[in-house]
C-alpha cells in the first residue's frame, strides 16, 4: 500500500516533504509516511488516501503547522488554487461538529449555568450579565453540528444535534423557573415585576426584523469561524444572538406568571434558532459546492489517476498528513 500512496503524494503539486519510514508501524505492522499538504488541497488528498484503503488497514492523522520555513512548502501552497484562509478541511469540520453535539454532563451544566446568569441579568436589567450568559452558553455546538449534518445528509448527527438542543433548552428553562421561584420566595424580586421597567433587557422578548437579521449574519459568521483556519470570530457570534437569554426569559416569565412575556421570549428563541440554522446550512452548502468542484478538477489529473489505479498490498500504512497554515 505504501507504493501507490507514495506515488500519489509525490506526483501531487500541493504535497511536499514526503518521508517514508519502512516498517516503522508496529500495531498494526506497516510503513509510516509523513508529508506536508497545502491546506487548500487537504481534503482532496485525504480522499485520495481513503480510496487506497489506508483507514481500513492503518490510519490517517492530521496536524496543523503554524510556522514553516520552506521554499518547497511555498511552491505547494502556490500550486493549490485559492487561499489557505478560505480552505475547508472537511474531515476536521466533521470531527469538531461531532464533538460539539455530545449530550454530556458538561454541556448540560453550561446550559443551566448560562441561563441562570441570564435570568439574573433580566431581573437586575444588567446587559453585561446577558453578554456573559451568551458567552457561556454552549448551544452553538449542536446548531453547527445540525448544519453540517443537513448538508452532508448524516442522519445520526442530525438526531444527536436535535437531541442535545431538545434536552438542553428545556432543562435550562426548568432550572431558571426553579431559581426564579426561589428568588421570589425569599423576597429578592419585587412583588410586581414589570418587564417595562427594564429597558436595557426588554429586547429579549420583543423580536423584530433586526433580531432575525443579526441571527442570520451571526450564523454565517459562526460557520465561517468553524470551517476556516481563523476561529477567533466565534466569540463575537456567541454574543450576537439571544438564544440563551430568550430561553432564560421564558423561565423567568413563567415563574412570575407573565404569559405574554414568556410568549415573546419563546418567539425570539424560535426565530433566532431558525435563522442560525438557515444561515449555517446555506453557508456550508456553498462551501461544499466549491469543494466538490475542486475535487472534480483533481480527479481529472492524469498523475492522480495513475497513482490510484496502482495495485495495493495488505501491509498497513499510517499516513500523518500535516496541513500548512498561512
Amino acid at each position: 500500500m505504501a507504493a501507490p500512496a507514495l506515488d500519489l503524494l509525490e506526483k501531487s503539486g500541493s504535497v511536499c516533504n514526503v518521508v517514508l519510514l519502512e516498517g516503522a508501524a508496529r500495531k498494526p505492522e506497516g510503513d509510516l509516511i509523513l508529508c506536508d499538504v497545502a491546506r487548500e488541497d487537504g481534503s482532496v488528498i485525504i480522499d485520495d488516501l481513503r480510496e487506497l484503503g489506508i483507514p481500513k488497514a492503518g490510519s490517517i492523522s492530521m496536524e496543523y503547522i503554524d510556522t514553516q520555513i520552506s521554499e518547497a512548502a511555498d511552491r505547494a501552497v502556490e500550486h493549490a488554487a485559492g487561499l489557505p484562509s478560505d480552505a475547508v478541511i472537511w474531515e476536521d469540520v466533521e470531527h469538531r461538529s461531532e464533538e460539539m453535539t455530545e449530550l454530556s454532563l458538561s454541556f448540560m451544566a453550561f446550559m443551566v449555568i448560562a441561563m441562570l446568569i441570564a435570568a439574573v441579568g433580566i431581573l437586575l436589567d444588567q446587559p453585561i450579565l446577558i453578554v456573559g450568559a451568551m458567552v457561556v452558553g454552549p448551544e452553538f455546538g449542536p446548531l453547527a453540528g445540525l448544519c453540517v449534518a443537513i448538508v452532508e445528509r448524516r442522519g445520526s448527527l442530525v438526531r444527536r444535534s436535535l437531541l442535545a438542543l431538545a434536552v438542553g433548552f428545556p432543562v435550562g428553562i426548568l432550572a431558571t423557573i426553579g431559581a426564579t421561584g426561589f428568588f421570589d420566595w425569599v423576597d429578592l424580586i419585587p412583588n410586581r415585576f414589570d418587564p417595562a421597567d427594564h429597558p436595557l433587557t426588554n429586547f429579549i422578548s420583543q423580536p423584530d426584523v433586526f433580531s432575525v437579521f443579526v441571527a442570520f449574519v451571526a450564523g454565517v459568521a459562526g460557520v465561517l469561524s468553524l470551517t476556516s483556519a481563523k476561529s477567533g470570530a466565534l466569540i463575537g457570534v456567541l454574543i450576537s444572538v439571544t438564544t440563551i437569554p430568550a430561553a432564560a426569559n421564558i423561565g423567568v416569565a413563567a415563574a412570575l406568571g407573565d404569559a405574554g412575556e414568556a410568549a415573546g421570549a419563546g418567539l425570539q428563541l424560535g426565530l433566532n434558532l431558525a435563522a442560525l440554522v438557515v444561515a449555517g446550512v446555506a453557508t456550508l452548502y456553498i462551501q461544499r459546492r466549491v469543494y466538490v468542484a475542486r475535487r472534480r478538477k483533481h480527479l481529472a489529473d492524469p498523475a492522480r489517476r495513475s497513482a490510484v489505479r496502482a495495485r495495493t498490498t495488505p501491509r498497513a500504512l499510517s499516513a500523518p498528513v500535516r496541513s500548512r497554515r498561512r
